[in-house]
């Protein structure tokens, strides 16, 4: 499962959060940073995956 969840962090990083935390503060800054910059979506979403 954390292959798929890796995988949608690089596609659609807000989406992959949100599977491995649900609707919390991670979320909602993963989505700010995915709309400012696409980039730093991808790498906090990475992130917040692998410290789980």
């Amino acid at each position: 499962m954390d292959i798929l969840k890796l995988i949608l962090a690089i596609l659609i990083p807000p989406l992959g959060v949100a599977l491995e935390v649900g609707l919390s503060t991670h979320f909602w800054l993963n989505l700010v940073l995915t709309l400012l910059g696409y980039i730093p979506g991808i790498i906090h979403a990475i992130f917040v995956i692998a410290s789980r």
